[in-house]
């Protein structure tokens, strides 16, 4: 039996954005031109089920001879091979390099290297995500660390300028390579709870504020480096516990301003003397390259699930860390206002946004 085909030939890359994501996700030919059946791709055209498996190969082995092209997106753009319009390529870009926030919470904070890939398969049962998808993403975790970690300049400019991302991901981009370089401990169990975007939200304030481009931003892997002059002096705030009138001071002041306005006021005013060690001791040893990694499960061993057992609700917790930072200043003898409020200031905003009560 014969079939007639209108054949319609130009030279504009057609792109099926249906198919590029079934790519993107990992899915081979066969079962992507089962899934494009299922959804009832054929509805509006009278197209056999060889004619979408062609359509489905042709757009496959378009997306492969154009990877090459994306691992250095500005390359797109100047190649002549395809001609793909402007807001296509950005498409077709912004969707590569996209990625599963599942997948990316199973390798944060890990080495991006050639030992972490071989963990893949786990990870690829653990989420669900195919495991030639999770090489692409973490093929692409590497290579923007690869060409962003020694640049100067904003980390997350150098992202967009490289990749051509949307700002949104170019900043996701930023805390994946914040947290590789830092390798903070985000695996424990008592961590788990914690999303990729709780991680994220405090990779920027800590990019924003504790870095050395948040005082100079000409200097060398500004953004990924923290500071270590700034840690070094936070062992100057330890001061407000050593010093026993200025603990009971501090303590008087914040009692003074939540007194009426919290739920749990009577066990924060029992526990105060030993949160705010807490905040200080975390805050002190810093310096150690262990305990900056250490940081978030420092701040919820120590901090958040004492508050938590308490049952202090997001509101108890904003007031109180609120008065006890604002009421340090008022503390005769305390001249470190400027450290305390860069320390207390990323501090306060990882804590309310990983206290989940």
């Amino acid at each position: 039996m014969s079939m007639e085909l209108d054949v319609f030939v130009g030279n504009t890359t057609i792109i099926d954005e249906e198919v590029y994501q079934l790519w993107l996700d990992g899915h081979s030919v066969s079962d992507a031109v089962r899934m494009r059946l299922e959804s009832d791709a054929l509805s509006e055209c009278e197209a056999s089920g060889e004619v979408l498996h062609s359509d489905t190969m042709d757009q496959y082995r378009t997306f492969q001879m154009c990877e090459r092209l994306l691992h250095c997106p500005s390359k797109l753009a100047n190649q002549l091979l395809f001609q793909i319009p402007a807001h296509r390529q950005a498409m077709l870009i912004e969707r590569y390099y996209e990625f599963d926030h599942t997948f990316a919470r199973e390798v944060l904070g890990k080495k991006l290297s050639k030992g972490t890939k071989k963990d893949l398969d786990d990870i690829s049962l653990k989420t669900g995500v195919a495991l030639k998808s999770c090489r692409r993403q973490f093929d692409n975790f590497k290579r923007v660390f690869k060409v962003v970690e020694e640049l100067k300049g904003p980390l997350v400019e150098n992202v967009q300028h490289h990749f051509l991302l949307s700002d949104s991901l170019a900043r996701d981009y930023a805390a994946v390579v914040f947290f590789a370089n830092s390798r903070f401990e985000t695996g424990k169990r008592k961590l788990q709870y914690l999303s990729f975007q709780d991680f994220a939200f405090c990779a920027g304030q800590l990019i924003s504020y504790w870095t050395v481009g948040a005082v100079d931003n000409m200097m060398e892997d500004m953004d990924v480096d923290l500071e270590k002059e700034f840690l070094h002096d936070l062992k100057d705030l330890k001061v407000l516990v050593n010093d026993k009138d200025m603990l009971d001071q501090h303590k008087s002041l914040v009692c003074y301003q939540l007194k009426g306005k919290i739920k749990a006021f009577s066990e924060m005013e029992a526990n105060f003397k030993n949160l705010s060690r807490a905040l200080i001791n975390i805050a002190s040893k810093l310096t150690n390259t262990k305990d900056v990694r250490d940081l978030f499960i420092d701040l919820v061993e120590k901090f958040i699930e004492p508050c938590r057992s308490d049952k202090w609700t997001v509101g108890d917790l904003t007031l109180f860390l609120t008065h006890y930072t604002s009421t340090a200043h008022t503390l005769e003898m305390f001249r470190f206002q400027i450290l305390w409020e860069r320390y207390m200031g990323v501090i306060k905003s990882c804590i309310l946004k990983m206290y989940h009560d």
